[in-house]
């Protein structure tokens, strides 16, 4: 039912205070995100309480002379109640809901693919070439533990955002209650730091239409309530050989995170305001900020030929996170005497060690470094050994990630330590 004004009265409701009616009617707003269906009987937006049991109805009663209502509807019964605790399996093989949806109990990922030769060994998972064998396709599979890992964040980001031209595509999920198994297009171009490092000419002018790339990507993620966490250059990506930055594809969404309200349930920026907690919404804007510094080590890296906090793989995790947390770098000699102020200037805000003062993706999108770039030289920038310069950047993020606590960087005076101790000097003060 409704009030005395019907509908209109829904609409004035404080819930729906930020939507405009008549912008909504003529299609106008843009939605939050858009499912990644992939079928007509696609269910994948559906809890899987209701779509992995057949519903039990409760028809109405057969119809009789005095009867007034034909049909009394349906009800769903759940599935902790039809099913009794003895009845339940204990040995049952539990696989992710989008598999079952996918693939029903044909689990086995071999009876459709034949694996190949590794193409990257992870802590917990490893990629893999692998061939379809119905059409002889070619693909990676990366095979998650799931005993050191739950994938299912991963696969509904891959699922949700695949389909951007910069995120590399989800094909096919195959669960056997030990593995999961995501296959994926197979990227022929390598790494990116790799194919930079080994061009014959890579210019200033290039790296800021490579940053410029990958950091409408990761604007289109914060757009939507995601969080990579994990961009160092090893999960940046080459679809093919031509080397052509629309090829870029932003790749292992392992440690990613969608933003979620108190109850579990998914958000997206604008609606966060008034139903996400604030130290979570705290913690997703730090997370944004560190996207940022991962791609302000990756420019820097780009135009100085070298990493900014490491000097080769030999170097200690204390002496890397040392200079990390002084938010020291060298601006000056070899290739940045010739790289423009501008370059410098956007490298020095996306590698702030205050993250709050750190630029946004949108914030990148508009410095002039990236909007006037056709300004940029087209000079040769020198480099140094590839394997020297990959060396220093792997000992750079397994300081970041392997640390007993990595460095949370922001100014001392943000610290707990540093407000406590204000606040007893403002007591002693009154006294």
């Amino acid at each position: 039912g409704a009030g005395f004004d019907g509908v209109e009265e829904i609409k004035r409701h404080p819930f729906f205070v930020t939507i405009d009616w008549n912008k909504l009617y003529r299609k106008e707003i843009k939605p939050p995100f858009k499912p990644a269906v992939g079928r007509p009987e696609d269910t994948f937006h559906f809890d899987p309480e209701f779509t992995s049991r057949t519903p039990t109805d409760s028809p109405g009663v057969p119809p009789s002379a005095n009867a007034h209502h034909l049909f009394r509807g349906f009800s769903f019964v759940a599935s902790n109640l039809v099913q009794e605790p003895a009845q339940q399996d204990v040995h049952k093989i539990t696989v992710h809901p989008i598999v079952q949806q996918l693939h029903g109990n044909n689990i086995h990922f071999t009876d459709g693919y034949e694996i190949k030769e590794d193409i990257g060994i992870g802590s917990y998972s490893v990629c893999k070439r692998c061939v379809h064998k119905a059409t002889e396709t070619e693909f990676a599979v990366k095979i998650i533990d799931k005993s050191k890992r739950d994938p299912s964040e991963e696969i509904e980001i891959l699922l949700r955002y695949g389909q951007h031209p910069n995120i590399i595509t989800l094909k096919d999920v195959y669960d056997d209650g030990k593995f999961v198994y995501l296959v994926m297009e197979l990227m022929r171009g390598g790494e990116l730091l790799d194919r930079i490092l080994r061009q014959k000419c890579f210019s200033e002018r290039e790296a800021s239409a490579v940053l410029c790339t990958i950091t409408r990507t990761v604007d289109y993620l914060h757009s939507q309530g995601v969080v990579h966490r994990d961009l160092k250059p090893s999960n940046i990506l080459y679809m093919d050989e031509s080397g052509n930055p629309d090829s870029i594809r932003i790749c292992d969404f392992g440690f990613a995170k969608q933003l979620r309200a108190e109850n579990g349930l998914l958000m997206t920026p604008c609606y966060t305001a008034n139903f996400v907690a604030p130290e979570v919404l705290k913690r997703q804007g730090y997370d944004a900020a560190c996207d940022i510094w991962s791609l302000g080590i990756l420019l820097y890296t780009m135009l100085a030929g070298f990493t900014p906090f490491a000097n080769g793989p030999d170097d200690t995790p204390e002496e890397i996170l040392a200079r990390i947390g002084s938010g020291k770098y060298a601006l000056t000699g070899g290739n940045w005497d010739s790289v423009s102020d501008t370059a410098k200037d956007i490298v020095s805000k996306m590698l702030h060690v205050d993250p709050h003062q750190r630029l946004t993706a949108v914030q990148v999108l508009r410095h002039p470094w990236i909007v006037n770039r056709e300004y940029l030289s087209q000079n040769q920038l020198s480099r140094q050994d590839v394997h020297l310069v990959k060396g220093a950047m792997a000992a750079t993020y397994f300081a970041l990630n392997r640390a007993p606590q990595a460095p949370r960087l922001e100014p001392v005076l943000s610290s707990n330590l540093a407000q406590r101790r204000g606040m007893k000097r403002l007591t002693s003060t009154r006294l």
